[in-house]
């Protein structure tokens, strides 16, 4: 048997935590040794196939119950798995080989301290996939606009004749992607501090982080904490990649420091003398020793100061693939962003209404809210955090004419924010909506952003973001 092992720690908060021991796995270690893979989400499926076809007893620990998992466990049939539903068992943890863990399982549940003192392996499906991506892979990570920057870098290289395979947080787990990604030119990956954690063999060529802002503080406890693992994909960076960072943020310029890779800043806010920037209404880049280049932004679809950020990281990241400059400018007026992503639903009485669902945290939320200049009422609330809402305070005072809360959260946000604008509690998106609707005049902007995630109400974001355009539809006829 061929593969070698390595007992390691990260520091954070200088406080040395011993997360996991790591495997370099070979094809060959998976036959006939026990895996185990903890949750049964989209990353949890295409580890538990990709174990069980190379050979290895596979077990699922899924803490849901059988019957809200039954057209997901029918994906697996017909191969050699085992379950237990309903609770997460220790005792099946520890006579493990290796565990995967989803992304969404945190890395405290009950078991894991016991697996790591007995040195078992805990990764994620991304880190059984990148062992056996034999072409360049392409990581974008922030806290937002992950989504934005990967597809609009997959539609600039596309543009411009590459083939790329695009998959990871953004939608299909790259484990299920592996023979596509062998066949493209290009690997594009949106990574999530999740998956950061749990991948230590990540080594992109281009790594992209666009900013850190206060997120899943519920997971990883502070802030600090948090920065610390976005800022770990820049670590795993060798001396041949590069590392394309948002330098205008603080948190992203202090994170990239101790990185060996070739360091490329952007700035969407001033003029920079090298990397990229913004300067009189355009994009500007200067990519080491090449002479500048402006990029204008007049039909680019994507607007306002945070869609700048993602636009000079995906530029940069297009020259570095090779892509001409006159594709990629072509490229860029043709690309229409994303749905739920600032996404204009429809204008109705002069009141235009604006789907935002993605907005899962105050960052976000703030984009989204210093995109307008018109007076907003804003939707918001949902599962809360663990953040704070108080980064938002100017801007609600400054916007914002009515804010309508809704979810698990509404209290809390109606503590920090209520005493800056008028305040509504809800308990539905369609209650929400009518009352927006009521109370909007002519020029309003009626938002949706809710600066929480979606799943006290909803499946996901993007139902959410779809009751609410359906609710808008209704009131509009």
């Amino acid at each position: 048997m061929d593969y070698s092992v390595y007992s390691g720690a990260f520091k954070f908060d200088d406080i040395e935590t011993p997360l996991r021991t790591y495997l370099i796995i070979m094809i060959d270690f998976l036959k006939d040794k026990k895996v185990v893979v903890v949750g049964l989400g989209r990353s949890g499926v295409a580890a538990a196939k990709y174990a069980s076809l190379r050979g290895a007893h596979v077990f699922v620990s899924e803490k849901r119950n059988f019957s809200e998992l039954k057209d997901v466990v029918s994906q697996l049939q017909n191969l050699r798995i085992e379950y237990s539903f309903g609770q997460n068992d220790p005792q099946l943890l520890l006579n493990a080989d290796l565990i995967v863990a989803s992304p969404g399982v945190p890395l405290d549940i009950c078991g894991f301290n016991d697996v790591r003192k007995k040195g078992i392996p805990i990764v994620s499906e991304l880190e059984l996939a990148v062992r056996e991506i034999e072409k360049p892979i392409i990581a974008v990570t922030g806290t937002n606009g992950k989504t934005t920057t990967t597809r609009l870098i997959d539609h600039l290289l596309s543009s411009c004749g590459l083939k790329t395979c695009v998959g990871g947080n953004i939608g299909t787990a790259l484990l299920d992607l592996i023979n596509e990604a062998n066949r493209a030119d290009w690997v594009i990956a949106e990574v999530s501090s999740y998956q950061i954690e749990t991948t230590p063999s990540l080594s992109p060529k281009i790594a992209v982080l666009l900013n850190i802002t206060p997120d899943h503080l519920d997971r990883h406890i502070s802030f600090k904490k948090y920065a610390n693992i976005k800022a770990r994909l820049f670590e795993l960076l060798d001396k041949e990649s590069y590392g394309i960072y948002n330098v205008a943020d603080e948190t992203v310029k202090r994170s990239v420091k101790k990185s060996a890779a070739y360091l490329i800043p952007f700035d969407a806010t001033s003029k920079r003398d090298t990397g990229g920037w913004f300067e009189k209404g355009a994009l500007w880049t200067k990519i080491f020793t090449e002479k500048a280049s402006k990029w204008s932004l007049e039909g680019v679809m994507l607007k306002g100061a945070h869609n700048r950020e993602n636009i000079l990281a995906s530029i940069i990241t297009a020259v570095l693939c090779g892509c001409e400059k006159e594709k990629i400018q072509i490229a860029l007026k043709s690309f229409r962003g994303l749905s739920h992503r600032i996404e204009f639903v429809c204008e109705y009485n002069g009141v235009r209404y604006y789907n935002d669902s993605k907005g899962t945290n105050v960052g976000a939320t703030l984009a989204a809210l210093e995109y307008f200049d018109e007076p907003v009422i804003l939707i918001a609330g949902g599962q809360d955090k663990q953040t704070g809402y108080e980064v938002l305070i100017p801007a609600v005072k400054s916007k914002v004419k009515l804010l309508i809360l809704l979810g698990e959260s509404k209290l809390k946000m109606e503590k920090d924010l209520g005493k800056y604008t008028k305040t509504v509690l809800v308990d539905t998106m369609e209650e929400a909506v009518d009352i927006a609707s009521q109370c909007a005049n002519a020029g309003d902007v009626v938002l949706l952003s809710p600066a929480c995630a979606s799943f006290d109400m909803f499946k996901d974001y993007a139902e959410r973001g779809d009751v609410f355009v359906r609710a808008v539809k209704k009131i509009a006829g």
